[in-house]
């Protein structure tokens, strides 16, 4: 056997492990979620069915949970998405020789540990609340929008700094040496750059409000999240209605992903032959001048 075979070979069975260790428990719980013991099993297979996906859709905590957790996390990407996008605006604005203490500071809560950043919200907003008599605001959903917001929005300014970086500023100043406005400079110039990093930032804010935990469990106070309700449920014993809820969330994930790349390789298509054709019409108007 040649060195060049037995590489590709290990490359294979690497690759085959990789794959097994990533996605062999998605699979085991798939199919526990189609199989009939009361207990999650996987073999022997004693049945097909899909009576837990009705049992999950009439469990009343896990339902609330999940529409608490929808609620919490667009209101996440709502507040998060737009500190991101001026935490990073920011970042390109100011001197070059405070950058650096400025990134320490507005990337500290992505190191901090969720369970301090949860019991300093609640301590905070309580003491907050008593002192200005707006004690409507210590409920469980606001503070976990905020203990949630303090470091998902670092991500989100991360991801935007980082396509912000490759802007060519000299466009902002042939607008502006143009007659436009700054307003207009960010909305019609700065805004459609960065689009793919706000939809990338909102999309990775929503999946880290969704699966947070340990934030959310000291935050939420009465209130209950679906992170909340399934780790209760877990304690007292898994079922095959939890691993339901995760083949599904796991399935919409998967569409939700291959439907951003299609829409995505259209628009990048749509890009290319925009391109192409402003490219064809200088050259025509370029031959005809050269003509006449």
């Amino acid at each position: 056997m040649t060195s060049g075979r037995f590489q590709r070979i290990m490359f294979a069975i690497y690759v085959a492990m990789f794959f097994a260790y990533l996605l062999g428990p998605l699979v085991v719980m798939a199919i526990s979620a189609f199989n009939t013991p009361e207990y999650p099993q996987v073999w022997p297979l004693e049945g097909f069915t899909t009576d837990w996906f009705g049992r999950l859709f009439a469990d009343n905590d896990l339902m609330e949970g999940f529409r608490t957790s929808l609620w919490i996390g667009l209101l996440v990407v709502c507040i998060s998405v737009p500190i991101g996008l001026a935490g990073a605006i920011v970042m390109t604005q100011i001197a070059t020789t405070a950058r650096s203490f400025y990134y320490l500071v507005v990337v500290s809560p992505v190191l901090t540990p969720g369970v301090i950043i949860g019991i300093s919200t609640v301590v905070f907003w309580r003491e907050f609340t008593l002192v200005t008599g707006t004690r409507f605001l210590y409920d469980g959903i606001i503070l976990t929008v905020l203990g949630q917001s303090s470091f998902i929005s670092a991500y989100c300014m991360l991801i935007v700094l980082a396509r912000l970086q490759r802007f060519d500023r000299s466009q902002e100043e042939a607008a502006l040496d143009l007659g436009a406005s700054y307003p207009q400079v960010f909305l019609h110039i700065l805004l459609p750059y960065l689009k793919p990093a706000l939809f990338s930032a909102a999309v990775l804010a929503f999946l880290s409000s969704f699966e947070n935990y340990n934030t959310t469990t000291f935050a939420i106070l009465s209130d209950k999240s679906l992170t909340t309700v399934l780790a209760g449920r877990v304690r007292q014993g898994s079922t095959p209605s939890i691993s339901a809820l995760a083949t599904l969330i796991v399935g919409v994930t998967i569409v939700a992903a291959i439907t951003y790349e299609v829409l995505k390789r259209r628009d990048d298509r749509r890009a290319r032959e925009r391109q192409v054709a402003a490219i064809r019409a200088e050259e025509a108007e370029l031959s005809l001048a050269t003509a006449q």
